[in-house]
């Protein structure tokens, strides 16, 4: 039997992924332009980890400082950033290879690797304490935890299994927790509600992801639930981690932490959203994936905002 023409392909792309690398490494030294800085934070998640760690602490018992607001918001952009960015570190020769990602600073070598690993370690170095100290040990904790968990667990597990999916998910969930957590200084039922709504979110919005760049993943040797399970499994998995989402939204009412108007809000967007999602169930393809990748970034900010302005925090 021949060899496929696949394989002999992407040999090549490793091999000009590590050419690449190999000549960044050989390139002198340089200061780092503060916009390859600023991109190995991935702003827009990292803004968005921002916001919701200040919903959490905005629906949490009590009253927050201002000080607090702003050291919880500086300690999680810097966490975030931190993670990203070894992230990027450890991922540099995937990256030369997935068509959304070789323009980024290090795999298209405009910075040197180890300037992104000093930089991401002295955000950790940095963000750990402030979150201990400036704010309470516990949050200090969880941020640690996150980060862990993104750098060493998630990020090295994403070519090996399709369960980084999950894994992954528990840093991304983390950040509304550090807000909880910041107010109250425990582990309450709200805190855990929050951070369970963040997690089923993101399998759907993942997987999504997944079906539509699908031939991007495989050719930077990703496992993602698509190839390894099929299409239609995944369109399975995205109906069921919808379903739980959804209905958890719902539970933030009877648990105290919002009124009615936002039950009647959640009740509306989640139905809206699950029924999109449902309707590829059976032979939903990339347009229906990419689509429901846009409605799940429209429905979470949509969703936290009817949460604030009904917030009984």
């Amino acid at each position: 039997m021949s060899a496929s023409p696949i394989a002999p392909a992407a040999g090549r792309r490793a091999e000009l992924a590590r050419a690449q690398l190999a000549a960044a490494a050989r390139t002198p030294a340089a200061r780092p332009a503060l916009a390859d800085l600023v991109a190995l934070l991935k702003p827009r998640i990292l803004v968005f980890a921002v916001m919701t760690a200040l919903v959490g602490l905005a629906l949490a018992p009590g009253v927050a400082a201002d000080s607090l607001v702003v050291a919880l918001a500086l300690g999680t952009a810097l966490i975030v950033g931190a993670a990203n960015t070894l992230n990027m570190y450890l991922e540099r020769d995937l990256d030369c290879l997935m068509a959304r990602t070789r323009t980024r600073p290090l795999p298209a070598g405009r910075m040197q690797p180890r300037a992104a690993l000093a930089f991401g370690l002295a955000l950790a170095f940095v963000a750990v304490p402030l979150l201990t100290f400036a704010i309470h040990p516990l949050t200090g904790l969880l941020g640690a935890v996150a980060f862990i968990s993104y750098v060493m667990l998630y990020t090295p597990l994403k070519q090996r299994t399709t369960v980084a999916t999950l894994i992954g998910s528990i840093p991304g969930a983390m950040p509304p927790l550090l807000g909880w957590t910041a107010a109250t200084g425990s582990l309450d039922a709200g805190g855990l509600a929050l951070f369970g709504v963040m997690f089923f979110w993101q399998i759907p919005h993942f997987h999504a992801i997944a079906l539509f760049r699908r031939k991007d993943y495989d050719r930077a040797g990703l496992k993602i639930l698509p190839t390894a399970c099929g299409e239609s499994t995944t369109r399975q998995a995205i109906v069921f981690y919808l379903a739980i989402q959804v209905q958890l939204t719902l539970l933030l009412t009877p648990l105290g932490l919002a009124g009615r108007w936002y039950l009647l809000s959640a009740a509306l967007l989640g139905g809206a959203y699950f029924a999109y999602g449902a309707s590829g169930f059976a032979g939903g393809g990339p347009r229906w994936a990419r689509n429901l990748f846009l409605l799940s970034v429209i429905y979470l900010p949509l969703l936290m905002a009817a949460l604030v302005l009904d917030g009984t925090g």
